[in-house]
């Protein structure tokens, strides 16, 4: 629940070739991003295919080296028994030789800017016993206001996976209707920042005659959020969130990587009392509002691999997000009814 500030999703970490293809989860986001920011880089596949690979130099690591690792790219960050000057002297002596390229990442970013695509990418394979989806939206980017309400909106769909079970006494609404429609293995929400844009979505993995079913049950989850939230689920995800935060920071390597992401960033670190406080503003009229702007009338990315025959066309999933209140209100008070 806290990509935003993990930025796990998308990434690939650090596994190679046939590794990679081994992660579900992975392949998918890989997916999502080609379907989402097609023809830009951001698109492209961080490994890149295994010949790529193979055939990769000396030359083309120190070419790459040299342009992107960069002084005015690069932050040294510092936590736990430290001494500043002790560290400012070693970076000093140690960091030498690197490229004082004046070229900013917000320069780079500001000419060749990304453009969410709203497309989809398939990869049949019915011999798979699971169906593995990702259904995103373009999100936010780091400083975009909006980055905070998507973060409690994130904890509000929640993460679940039947093998931990508690489906039923779940805070996430989406959670205890997948675990008692027995309608996937899993379930986890994402909210994955960039310099200019973002993805915010469901990513799933379930049985092939669930597919139609979870597909309507997760579109009828993004329409509510823009119409019906409680400010007791509101208040539960923002409580989530700041301890979900609060547990990941809990040594000095994460707490380093966490204030150089930021000086990245923010160009500051952020106080934890800023942020909780950013945090404890949103609200369900935030939350709704938020979710008009994100997902009702807009485009949708898809990725799925495995046994997908029975997954609605892209066409469908971008029907569901259309603004009707009154479809809406019918819709949920017919699905409470039946639950």
């Amino acid at each position: 629940m806290v990509d935003a500030y993990m930025m796990f999703g998308a990434s690939l970490h650090m596994f190679m070739g046939g590794q990679v293809q081994g992660m579900m989860e992975e392949v998918i986001f890989d997916h999502l991003h080609t379907a989402a920011f097609r023809d830009h880089p951001l698109g492209d596949t961080i490994l890149g295919p295994t010949e790529n690979i193979k055939s990769i130099s000396k030359k083309d690591l120190q070419q790459y080296i040299s342009t992107h690792y960069t002084c005015p790219r690069m932050v040294v960050s510092a936590s736990g028994a430290v001494d500043h000057d002790e560290v400012v002297d070693q970076v000093r002596k140690l960091f030498t030789g690197f490229s004082t390229d004046p070229t900013t990442a917000d320069q780079l970013v500001e000419a060749n800017p990304a453009i969410f695509t709203g497309s989809e990418v398939r990869v049949e394979n019915a011999e798979m016993p699971l169906a593995h989806i990702a259904i995103a939206f373009k999100g936010s980017s780091w400083t975009d206001p909006s980055s905070i309400p998507l973060m409690v909106t994130q904890s509000i769909l929640g993460s679940w996976n039947r093998s931990i079970g508690v489906g039923n006494c779940s805070g996430s609404a989406l959670a205890r209707g997948i675990s008692n429609g027995e309608l996937a293995e899993n379930l986890m929400a994402f909210n994955t920042n960039y310099r200019d844009t973002g993805l915010f979505g469901i990513y799933t993995g379930a049985p092939p005659d669930a597919l139609h079913d979870l597909s309507r049950l997760i579109m009828e989850e993004f329409r509510r959020l823009a119409f019906r939230v409680s400010e007791t689920e509101v208040a539960r995800a923002r409580n989530q969130l700041k301890s979900s935060l609060l547990l990941h920071f809990d040594g000095s390597t994460a707490v380093s990587e966490n204030n150089g992401r930021q000086m990245l960033t923010y160009g500051r670190v952020m106080p934890f009392l800023e942020l909780f406080a950013r945090i404890d503003a949103v609200d369900c009229d935030t939350v709704m509002k938020t979710a008009k702007e994100f997902i009702i009338d807009k485009d949708v990315a898809l990725a799925a691999v495995g046994p997908i025959s029975n997954l609605p066309e892209l066409s469908w999933f971008r029907s569901q997000t259309v603004s009707d209140d009154k479809f809406t209100s019918r819709v949920f008070s017919l699905f409470a009814q039946n639950n």
